[in-house]
């Protein structure tokens, strides 16, 4: 009897068994955004080059608290089956391109033995995502990468030059395709191995491929129609033995995590810029755009999948380029973004590393503005709003996009400038404007307004570059 009650009194004193963290999820109430931590996870972001891990002298964790400390919520790595060499795609201080690079296998000689596994490499891999998942920050791993040339080829640890595995893929454009010599089975390892190694964290993401339609070309519509036909102007997509091989891939991370705890997120790099996808790889939970344009939204919408704008660039270092990139995304109903920071380096793992040559911005001051965008989206009832491209009827200097929950909710981002009206299609009764500058957040006005019939005429304060407005019902 008394051990009885002993016993009874140690199950009482003991903890709850705590359960662990669900992996980020597509969101039930919502299928174009994710819910991770028992919220919507809305993702704004700026974050480095990818090299985080696979760079044996980046400070990954100076960054990570860095990321944490600026309010970001999301970065992306690659796993070290492509790296790149100093001064590629000009990019100064390049976090991809390491002096001391840390692969997933071991090297003999100086050669990679692909079918052994490097402890340095897996260790670093698992605790990056542990302090990630401890931090906030959901992880997408990107899992292979095009090659895009010589240059990088000749680098590759599939390269046969590089492993003592007699790799015998004859065109490294094929490194990518089920036609790939012996490549194939040494490709499945690795991706179960990732697999399996991050099966325990709730953050991670797996991307099958970054850019395929780099080295599978399938040239679409040019996005300027007046201008020369060919990259950076032309929405280029992966060729059908590309889809084929990233169908494969899929399918051994869903084999994999068929016998484990939890099950994970695939985003499938679909397109740059734009375009109207003819159907979504199979077993891919979100489509990854780079560059991407609203229409990538917009034309992808009744997929009823997140729409992702995984990587921005190519625009220059300007703050407000990006920014502008990221409230026009959000607002057309896009649920992740994320732009490449060159501001994150070597030594500068506080992102303070504001560079001279590169083909694109970051800075301290641009991860605020970033800040301020997810902040002010948490704000809204996102879950029940859907683009509304036809809310603002005129904005007389200015160019809007909106999302909306129809007579209830309003969220409108204008570039140009200010100081005159819009008519906005809105049910009558009243409404309560309130106007910030996205740079800052700096409230531009706010007021009530009593709509009768017809459409609404806003007054809008002076603004330029842009200026971002909710709009609620008074209840």
């Amino acid at each position: 009897m008394k051990q009885a009650i002993l016993l009874a009194a140690l199950c009482a004193a003991a903890p709850a068994t705590v359960r662990a963290a669900e992996p980020i999820r597509i969101h039930p109430g919502n299928p174009h955004y994710l819910l991770w931590q028992g919220k919507p996870f809305i993702v704004v972001t700026s974050a480095e080059h990818y090299g985080a891990v696979l760079n044996g002298d980046f400070d990954w964790r100076r960054y990570l608290a860095t990321l944490a400390r600026d309010g970001m919520n999301y970065t992306r790595i690659f796993t070290g089956t492509y790296r790149e060499t100093p001064g590629d795609f000009g990019i100064e201080r390049n976090t991809l391109a390491p002096a001391r690079f840390i692969a997933p296998w071991p090297q003999r000689d100086g050669r990679f033995d692909l079918e052994a596994w490097s402890p340095e490499y897996f260790d670093r891999l698992t605790a990056f995502v542990a302090e990630g998942e401890k931090l906030g920050i959901a992880v997408e791993v990107t899992l292979f990468c095009s090659t895009y040339g010589e240059k990088q080829w000749s680098v590759s640890p599939f390269n046969p030059a590089n492993n003592q595995n007699e790799t015998a893929v004859t065109d490294w454009k094929l490194l990518h395709t089920l036609d790939n010599g012996n490549i194939l089975p040494l490709q499945e390892k690795l991706v179960r191995k990732i697999v399996h190694e991050l099966n325990p964290y709730s953050n991670v993401i797996f991307e099958i491929q970054n850019e395929p339609w780099a080295d599978r070309t399938v040239t679409g519509e040019p996005v300027n129609p007046y201008a020369m036909p060919r990259w950076p102007n032309t929405a280029d997509c992966a060729d059908p033995a590309s889809l084929r091989w990233q169908e494969r891939v899929a399918e051994w991370i869903r084999s994999e995590e068929s016998t484990l705890r939890n099950r994970h997120l695939i985003a499938w790099n679909a397109c740059n810029f734009r375009a109207p996808l003819r159907s979504i790889l199979k077993n891919a939970d979100i489509v990854n755009f780079h560059y991407a344009y609203p229409e990538a939204v917009w034309w992808n919408y009744e997929w009823n999948v997140p729409i992702s704008y995984d990587e921005t660039g190519f625009l220059g270092k300007s703050d407000e380029a990006y920014r502008r990139q990221a409230w026009r995304f959000m607002l057309s109903g896009g649920g992740l973004f994320n732009h490449l920071d060159y501001s994150f380096s070597v030594g500068k793992e506080d992102g303070t590393d504001v560079q001279a040559k590169s083909p694109g911005g970051g800075s301290p001051a641009l991860r605020r503005q970033f800040r301020i965008l997810r902040e002010w989206l948490e704000s809204l009832p996102l879950l029940s709003m859907k683009p509304a491209r036809e809310l603002v009827r005129h904005a007389p200097g200015a160019e809007a996009v909106a999302m909306a929950k129809a007579g209830e909710a309003y969220a409108i981002y204008l570039t140009g400038t200010g100081g005159a009206f819009l008519l906005l299609d809105v049910p009558p009764g009243p409404y309560h404007a309130e106007w910030i500058r996205p740079e800052d957040g700096h409230l531009l006005g706010s007021g009530t307004v009593q709509h009768k019939e017809g459409l609404l005429r806003l007054p809008t304060p002076g603004f330029q570059p842009d200026a971002a407005l909710k709009l609620t019902r008074v209840r």
